[in-house]
């Protein structure tokens, strides 16, 4: 029996337990997984990894089962009585809270209801939800029973859906009839019929939340076929019909596909990144304790939708497996007000607030006193997630939300990484401004130079990782299994012997890295490679800026010209002067 302890505390922890993940690998993931989850098999190995085939496997042989992890577990541990999920609304005063026995309920009966509608362990269940409380059941369900769900943001159009329905051939979509995002009505399921016509013949049934009373969606038009009757099933007829409200949670390989998250490629076609179960389901659990630091009552807020891997990881999966208070949000940081989710951080007396630096940028412009008419003594710790936050809006995070009291971590990590690889542990790493500080334990980055040579010391260049862990991606959706090419041409073919994250990165003489986004996103001008994140960095320390993306455009002297968009702030008007000081500000922050 493993007897190393991965948990960490303070300083000293991290240092031995990162130390030890390096020397020791498979010990060291050997001994989170026994430590995070309750497995039904051990494993024959640890981990089953090539880069240079492009094969990742975690814990091959070992059996689980992830809704049992996130719940089950939980209840016969004597806590069912605590809240697993509080649900707030879109209009300021909508809630619904579970419990963990609660919510256990729900998951069974829509796991009884997904078997009834023929659904079996791999097949696919498309959900096109809003972030409401049916979505979390559907996904919990979908883990139980084995089936593979794929969420699509709710923002996204009828030609998505098509194209990701008939990527993994879903015979299943849950959808609601619609949603309001602030004041504004999203009509989901019409989106939904749109996709249908285009013509899906893999889709049995299409089950349909009323989210609202008063439908505002038509479905399939005025005169729906036969088809389409015979199709359409609504979430509380569908219930309803299932008398039992418990559903034995059987047992799964760690390798069997949990869920797929379509993410945009170059050209254009929407990429199925697969995860499985069990590497997936511990590195969720393990990164959300030591990043996060949870204590046992504290209510973790996650402002993410779950059609994005962060509201996958970090809004459903981590929390749960490890018994936390999760709350789900379905509105917008600025409906009724620019002061709604400091509302809710005072109401829900919310511990750990983790967001996307783009609403802290929104948020801070709209003014500080709607950041300050509400308390925010219950935060212990703040997190940024989805992009590199600039030092400005990192201090105005720091000062203003978190009373210069609540340490910051500035996370990084991708939809294929699963979960969190750089970033602080919440009042144990040393912190500086924009950055987001060091590995977590048994992640080795390496910073490349253009010819692929490793870059020691301080230096810039492309981001890539040593060694798999495992949360990472277990393949493309419809890639071979003998030889997935799809995986390693996009992931390992540009670096051998390396994950190539995509993203370039800085580090200090300390060993610190600070990412400069995308290497996609370089513009060239007149020889010079100018990162856009950095180049936006720069624009947002203008007072009169919000947000601002830059570009490149055809430039017959330069190969490329620099050209870049501007939100500004309420009661900043645009000019030529304007124009000059934000060109000014850029020049100086970059360059000339």
């Amino acid at each position: 029996m493993n007897s190393f302890d991965p948990s960490i505390s303070n300083w000293e922890d991290y240092l031995r337990v990162y130390e030890f993940s390096i020397k020791h690998e498979d010990a060291f993931w050997d001994a989170v997984a026994r430590r995070q989850l309750k497995w039904k098999k051990a494993w024959t190995k640890v981990s089953d990894n090539d880069y240079l085939t492009g094969r990742v496997n975690w814990y091959p042989g070992a059996e689980l089962n992830v809704s049992e992890n996130c719940l089950d577990r939980h209840i016969e541990a004597g806590n069912g009585d605590r809240k697993a999920l509080i649900w707030v609304g879109n209009e300021v005063g909508e809630e619904r809270i579970f419990t963990f026995t609660e919510l256990h309920r729900e998951v069974c009966r829509v796991a009884l209801a997904l078997e009834a509608l023929q659904v079996k362990k791999g097949d696919r269940v498309v959900l096109y939800l809003p972030n409401i409380p049916e979505l979390a059941m559907s996904v919990l369900a979908c883990a139980r029973i084995g089936a593979v769900h794929c969420v699509i943001f709710g923002g996204f159009s009828a030609q998505s859906i098509y194209s990701r329905v008939k990527d993994c051939q879903a015979s299943v979509i849950i959808t609601a009839n619609g949603t309001y995002r602030g004041d504004k009505w999203i009509d989901l399921k019409a989106k939904v019929d749109e996709a249908l016509a285009m013509g899906c013949p893999s889709v049995k049934h299409v089950v349909t939340v009323m989210r609202h009373s008063e439908s505002k969606s038509t479905v399939a038009g005025n005169s729906p076929s036969k088809e389409d009757v015979t199709r359409n099933v609504f979430w509380d007829a569908w219930l309803a019909s299932i008398k039992s409200e418990q559903h034995q949670a059987q047992s799964h390989s760690a390798l069997d596909p949990m869920f797929i998250l379509y993410t945009s490629g170059s050209t254009g076609q929407p990429k199925g990144v697969l995860h499985t179960m069990g590497g997936y389901l511990t590195y969720a659990s393990y990164t959300h304790e030591i990043v996060f630091q949870p204590q046992k009552d504290d209510v973790f807020w996650c402002t993410a939708d779950v059609g994005w891997i962060t509201g996958h990881t970090y809004l459903l999966y981590g929390p749960l497996a490890n018994g936390c208070t999760t709350l789900m949000f379905e509105g917008i940081p600025t409906y009724p007000d620019p002061g709604r989710f400091w509302q809710i951080v005072e109401k829900y007396q919310v511990a750990i607030f983790y967001s996307a630096p783009t609403a802290i940028r929104i948020l801070a412009s709209a003014g500080d006193q709607f950041v300050t008419q509400h308390s925010r003594k219950s935060i212990r710790t703040l997190g940024t997630v989805g992009e590199p936050i600039n030092p400005e809006a990192w201090k105005w995070y720091n000062k203003v939300v978190g009373e210069e009291r609540a340490p910051i971590v500035d996370t990084w990590w991708q939809t294929e990484t699963g979960g969190i690889l750089i970033s602080p542990l919440a009042g144990i790493t040393p912190l500086k401004p924009g950055s987001a500080t060091l590995p977590l334990p048994g992640i080795q980055p390496a910073i490349l130079n253009d010819a692929g040579i490793v870059i020691s010391g301080a230096g810039s260049g492309a981001l890539v990782i040593k060694k798999s862990w495992p949360g990472q991606m277990n393949g493309v959706y419809g890639d071979t299994k003998e030889f997935p090419s799809k995986f390693y041409d996009t992931y390992f073919a540009k670096f051998k012997g390396y994950y190539f994250s995509g993203d370039g990165a800085e580090r200090d003489e300390e060993g610190f890295y600070w990412i400069t986004g995308r290497m996609d996103d370089v513009i060239k001008v007149s020889g010079h490679r100018l990162g856009t994140a950095e180049i936006e960095s720069a624009c947002v320390t203008h007072p009169g800026v919000v947000e601002s993306a830059a570009i490149g455009i055809p430039d017959p002297v330069t190969g490329e010209a620099l050209h870049i968009f501007i939100v500004l702030k309420d009661k900043v008007a645009p000019s030529a002067e304007l124009m000059k000081t934000i060109t000014e500000t850029v020049r100086k922050e970059v360059g000339p």
